[in-house]
């Protein structure tokens, strides 16, 4: 019996061993990069912002808002339709475009209440950390001071690209049992690149929220700043760019060539705003009838076959909006970890 005891408490020993071998090897392999410090961090981050009720809620207006213009949209899709013979092939795609004039478009939803998912989710990045006095305790941990920056913007975008995703595809989902047609291949793929242009759109309004987080001590003034910038580009830049155009309006007497340098000026300073940039990329994605987005010359429409755009052809045309996106994603991004990089962290200051 003694025997027996001994030998089970060896085997006992052994496998103990065995264990602790197992978790040093594999915390050994995590520290070769398969857990490396920024995954462990975006990890974090996209648990903590799953699990708030600030997503929850935000997600929720979201979709209940996609919801009803997808149900204005179903009621009038048959008026769009006879409205609009040449678009017969992309019926589809009005379930995102039309509307009954109750409320706006799908893409009017997304345009106006996407930048208060990305303020929402950014708006207290850092100085929440700071606040509360954990951020000199990450700093303290071996982790560099960027991968909490970009811990915290790849989460942020990885949430936001997956809820449009789901909100696109749901979308699509309600609107085959309700029309019973289902998209075509080329319409199909102008939906998923109408979700990644406006993925590009809440990306920036994350990266200007992450800008003011950094920049500001308190959340409550980073909020109210990016609420401010977005307010004045949804209302008040295109009042301010109308009375422009009247003071800078030229005469009847004014040639073709100046009218045509106007007009584009006029388009450039349009242009400069986020959401004018965001509009007119998904209206030519979603309407294949658009074949140009500024004005030209009798002489360039001669010719012209009054026929919907290919996919490619639009993808040329929204090509600069989309550039002018990710520009400004990287100057806001380039700002925050600036700021960032030279700011002093010890405890709560």
């Amino acid at each position: 019996m003694a025997n027996s005891s001994t030998q089970s408490i060896q085997d006992n020993e052994r496998s103990a061993m065995a264990r602790i071998r197992s978790l040093f090897s594999s915390g050994d392999s995590s520290r070769d990069g398969s857990s490396s410090p920024l995954v462990v961090l975006i990890r974090k981050e996209m648990t903590d912002h799953v699990r708030s009720w600030r997503f929850i809620v935000l997600l929720g207006i979201i979709m209940l808002t996609c919801l009803a213009s997808l149900y204005t949209a179903l009621n009038s899709i048959q008026e769009a339709i006879r409205a609009d013979e040449s678009e017969n092939s992309f019926i589809f795609l009005k379930l995102f475009t039309v509307s009954d004039g109750t409320l706006p478009s799908f893409i009017g939803f997304v345009g106006f209440l996407g930048p208060l998912l990305g303020i929402g989710l950014g708006f207290d990045a850092i100085n929440s950390e700071r606040n509360k006095g954990t951020l000199s305790r990450i700093m303290a941990q071996p982790v560099h001071r960027d991968d909490l920056l970009n811990a915290k913007f790849i989460a942020s975008l990885t949430v936001i690209g997956l809820m449009f995703l789901t909100l696109g595809f749901l979308v699509t989902g309600l609107g085959i049992l309700m029309i019973g047609i289902p998209p075509t291949f080329e319409e199909f793929l102008r939906v998923l690149c109408f979700l990644a242009v406006t993925v590009f759109y809440v990306g920036f309004w994350l990266n200007l929220s992450i800008v003011c987080s950094v920049r500001f001590r308190q959340p409550a003034t980073s909020a109210l700043s990016c609420i401010a910038v977005w307010l004045f580009f949804s209302f008040f830049y295109d009042m301010l760019l109308s009375l422009l155009a009247r003071s800078l309006a030229p005469n009847a007497a004014a040639t073709a060539d100046q009218m045509l340098r106007y007009q584009e000026g006029m388009l450039w300073l349009s242009r400069l705003s986020p959401y004018s940039l965001f509009n007119e990329a998904t209206t030519t994605l979603l309407m294949p009838s658009v074949r140009t987005l500024g004005p030209i010359t009798v002489e360039q429409a001669h010719g012209a076959i009054a026929s919907p755009l290919p996919l490619g052809q639009s993808l040329l045309l929204v090509w600069p909006h989309l550039t002018g996106l990710a520009a400004a994603t990287l100057l806001c991004f380039a700002a925050s970890y600036m700021m960032f990089m030279r700011q002093e962290i010890r405890g709560r200051s």
